[in-house]
């Protein structure tokens, strides 16, 4: 890496992406990864998510060009619980199943019959599908400014055998960020989510762009908040240290800024929590099928039943709204009406 100084979204790029890099060297979700997502607590997300994305496409008609775009697809986890579910919207060739991850040793670990590729830019342009982003947004490098008497933004640099941060002014203070904050507060600036989440829409002629993480409404409420709270690092399923240590061994992720979207490219369609989500598309209805299949086979449960039966305990960690329940999803729809 270089040694700096390097703004902290650059630096964050590095950290994560670079040669050595978190996710370049192998960081990746899962009970054997560094943090848990939705698709890693069991198949019933991915189940629920093909009955939304089987719902959308016959809003668009059944269109035979449909696709289903996984944008930071990770290791596949996603895509194998909704290729498992048979969603009809894909028929019977899942090569339409994109899904996109920078990532060379997670996308060698895609399923078989999906097409992997390595950044939204290799979608066809006036794709007719749903891009899902789960847990992508906040992983994308920002900026961080940091209130010290007036608005700052920090940069990055090698000092000894330590990392260091030092801020320098803002040539024009983003707009995002309140008149004043307490002293040492701080805020992402997401630039490069908002343009990435602009880039998708362009990408689609027709369908949807869904995207599913943790977020606050407004900036200014990060700024009252410890920075500690929304600025995490994951390290083997636990929380990390500071930012700064140890470059490329640790995940770093912010709260989403709603707002910061929402300037770039619009109001989401549709804003709902994981939980409110999970419902409208029948969690509970694969539940209660679940339920029904264990008391039917309990007596000699074979795998059918040991599977049934978890959909209970994944639906409590998905739903929980203290937890993946409370995350945001956010949906923009493209027609061509």
């Amino acid at each position: 890496m270089n040694n700096g100084p390097l703004r902290f979204d650059e630096f964050m790029s590095q950290a994560l992406y670079g040669p050595n890099g978190f996710y370049t060297g192998g960081g990746q979700a899962g009970r054997r990864g560094d943090f848990l997502t939705s698709p890693e607590v069991g198949p019933l997300f991915g189940a629920v998510v093909a009955r939304a994305c089987d719902a959308w496409w016959e809003q668009l008609g059944c269109p035979d060009d449909f696709r289903i775009i996984d944008a930071g697809a990770g290791p596949g986890t996603l895509a194998r619980s909704i290729l498992a579910a048979s969603p009809r919207c894909l028929g019977a060739s899942p090569g339409r199943y994109l899904a996109v991850e920078t990532s060379e040793p997670q996308r060698a670990q895609h399923p078989e019959g999906v097409t992997s590729l390595t950044s939204l830019g290799e979608v066809p342009d006036g794709a007719v599908a749903i891009v899902i982003a789960n847990e992508l947004l906040d992983n994308l490098p920002f900026r961080l400014a940091v209130y010290d008497g007036f608005w700052q933004e920090a940069y990055v640099e090698r000092s000894d055998e330590h990392w260091t941060e030092r801020l320098s002014p803002f040539p024009t203070t983003p707009a995002v960020l309140p008149a004043k904050a307490p002293h040492g507060a701080r805020a992402p600036i997401q630039e490069v989510a908002a343009d990435w989440v602009g880039e998708a829409l362009r990408k689609l002629s027709s369908g949807r762009v869904v995207a599913i993480d943790y977020a606050s409404a407004v900036t200014a409420t990060l700024c009252l908040s410890p920075w500690r709270e929304w600025l995490r690092t994951y390290r083997g399923h636990e929380r990390g240290s500071h930012y700064l240590d140890a470059p490329g061994s640790q995940d770093i992720t912010t709260q989403v800024c709603v707002d910061q979207l929402i300037a770039a490219v619009g109001p989401p369609d549709a804003v709902r929590s994981q939980a409110q989500f999970l419902g409208l598309w029948g969690i509970d209805e694969l539940v209660d099928e679940g339920r029904r299949i264990w008391n039917e086979q309990a007596a000699r449960p074979g795998l059918e039943a040991m599977r049934a039966r978890s959909r209970i305990r994944e639906a409590e960690a998905l739903l929980d709204p203290h937890g993946l329940g409370g995350f945001t999803v956010m949906e923009w729809v493209v027609s061509t009406q």
